[in-house]
């Protein structure tokens, strides 16, 4: 057996063994283009090879570093999933370790490793977060029919204001964003750029889709992004505007995009991360969606807490107070300088 960084030729290799294996969607060698290409770190995409020479494993990795935030390696950052996917537990340890390796030449201060299952129980592991899926059995009659009436009367409201969806994909990204960001920065939360969207449209241009509902005169109200592998699709970003609220245009986005997943043959619906017992959680599950555990693993540099990287930290408190108070223009333009660096 042996471990090296993926070569110039092992991308469809790389890519057949995710769509054979357990892999996510994530997993895929594209992702690696999109993370270098739209915010320039280096990433390590380890491979592991039986004696005959076929892949039993692998583990893609991305190499974060500021003088803000720190220097630490994820798998993957951005996205809700990565991690370690090997035949077994001996070639998934052999790919761990190659991960230490590099992470102690960089002077890295942890790994963290996004899983949806436990993989080591001697690496710290946070289970704060989970992943919301419907599985979808039948058509779009029998989903439908699967509503209670008031959900289906919530998704009525928006089609009786004159609401209507659209689905596209570059032509649909100008649209997106802008509800995208308008709604970041009220969350408070550094704004991604318009490139990395379009870089991943570009990468996957058979399985990624944009969903916009407008309104009667033409104004993108709400959006989402869709991104689709294997038998799910899932929906990692989504944004509605404040000022059309009262309309509920979010729930004919969901509905239009739960619509799209079922007539285009996709059997479950992913709506993103979510922790248990908040807003957003309780959301989805009015759909019927149904909580998948996560399991995000770390290797630690030396002891202490697990890192906390996120809006709920309280050292970030008072900058998420600020950044909600800026211009919508400014947060486009230095957000994706602050964002690149939080995974």
């Amino acid at each position: 057996m042996s471990i090296h960084l993926l070569r110039k030729d092992d991308g469809s290799r790389w890519d057949r063994y995710v769509v054979e294996s357990d892999a996510s969607n994530y997993h895929r060698v594209g992702w690696k283009n999109v993370i270098e290409r739209g915010f320039g770190h280096k990433a390590y995409y380890l491979m592991s090879e039986d004696k005959s020479g076929a892949i039993n494993g692998i583990l893609p990795l991305a190499h974060l570093k500021s003088v803000l935030f720190g220097n630490f390696m994820i798998s993957l950052p951005y996205f809700n999933y990565g991690g370690i996917c090997a035949d077994n537990e001996e070639v998934g340890n052999q790919l761990l370790e190659e991960a230490v390796h590099i992470a102690k030449r960089e002077h890295v201060e942890h790994i963290e490793l996004r899983h949806t299952s436990l993989i080591n129980s001697r690496l710290p592991v946070k289970t704060a977060k989970v992943s919301m899926r419907l599985e979808m059995r039948g058509d779009v009659k029998g989903l439908w029919g699967s509503f209670t009436s008031k959900l289906r009367s919530q998704i009525r409201r928006p089609i009786k204001e004159g609401m209507y969806t659209q689905f596209g994909r570059e032509d649909e990204l100008d649209s997106f964003y802008r509800a995208f960001s308008l709604n970041m920065r009220d969350l408070g939360t550094p704004v991604y750029s318009k490139e990395f969207f379009r870089n991943i449209l570009r990468e996957f241009p058979d399985t990624t889709r944009i969903c916009t509902v407008y309104t009667r005169s033409g104004q993108p109200a709400a959006s989402g992004f869709l991104a689709g592998f294997k038998t799910m699709l899932e929906i990692p970003w989504a944004s509605s505007l404040k000022a059309y609220n009262r309309h509920s245009p979010n729930m004919l986005l969901y509905w239009a995009s739960l619509k799209f997943a079922c007539e285009s043959g996709y059997r479950t619906f992913d709506f993103g991360r979510s922790t248990p017992g908040e807003g957003t959680c309780k959301f989805k599950e009015q759909w019927g969606a149904r909580p998948v555990q996560l399991y995000w693993h770390y290797w630690l540099r030396s002891k202490g807490m697990l890192p906390e990287l996120n809006p709920k930290n309280p050292k970030y408190r008072m900058a998420i107070v600020i950044w909600r108070k800026l211009p919508v223009r400014l947060t486009k333009l230095i957000g994706p300088f602050i964002v690149k660096n939080l995974p």
